[in-house]
């Protein structure tokens, strides 16, 4: 089995399990990773996650260029200014999954770090996660202001929209995505308690130690 095939199974695997955890509904939300040649499989347009096809996913090369499978997501840009941004990424993960995009809704966040430090893995596997002002969808002037992050965040939230997050494998960018959806979960059946995040010296250590990203 070539190292392609591999990639478009686990592409459309990983599709399915989001799908099925509820974490994507609909048509919503898209997939990318690397292949070796240094082009990406992509999800398609319109296409549901728990129902994709590894035969007709979308084949981009490394100019950018849609060379094979179905039309790919509208959303491709964002993908590829991750991509472009971070050497080091493999995959990358964009999802409306419900409690990311209700924290993405709420007034008055700190738009360089839009959830504070409650948990270890978060600290771990996200790290800082600035908030992106809100466009349209498939509004390609998002894809300048993601790019301006993308360099020194592997994860970002866009406004009123959702999560998108980068990772060194496809398995890293979903551990990503799904440490912050919990995150995001806790912090909204936090809001009007005494919380108690992690210290700045606790975050810290995590990073210089314990670093995912």
């Amino acid at each position: 089995m070539s190292e392609e095939t591999k990639l478009r199974d686990k592409l459309c695997a990983c599709g399915a399990s989001l799908f099925r955890r509820g974490l994507t509904f609909g048509s919503t939300g898209n997939l990318s990773v690397a292949l070796p040649d240094g082009g990406w499989l992509m999800t398609p347009t319109n296409a549901s996650l728990g129902d994709l096809d590894p035969a007709r996913l979308s084949r981009i090369d490394a100019d950018g260029r849609h060379i094979g499978g179905d039309k790919p997501t509208k959303e491709a840009f964002l993908h590829r200014v991750m991509y472009g941004k971070r050497e080091e990424a493999k995959a990358v993960v964009h999802l409306h999954s419900t409690h990311s995009v209700a924290v993405s809704c709420l007034d008055g966040l700190d738009c360089a770090n839009c959830l504070p430090p409650i948990t270890a893995y978060y600290v771990m596997r996200v790290g800082r996660l600035p908030l992106v002002p809100y466009h349209a969808p498939g509004d390609e002037a998002l894809a300048a202001d993601v790019e301006k992050l993308a360099g020194e965040h592997h994860a970002v939230l866009l406004a009123n929209h959702g999560p998108v997050v980068a990772g060194t494998s496809l398995d890293a960018a979903m551990y990503a995505t799904e440490e912050l959806e919990e995150t995001a979960k806790l912090y909204l059946l936090l809001r009007g308690q005494r919380v108690r995040p992690l210290t700045c010296e606790q975050v810290e250590e995590l990073r210089e130690k314990h670093a995912l990203w």
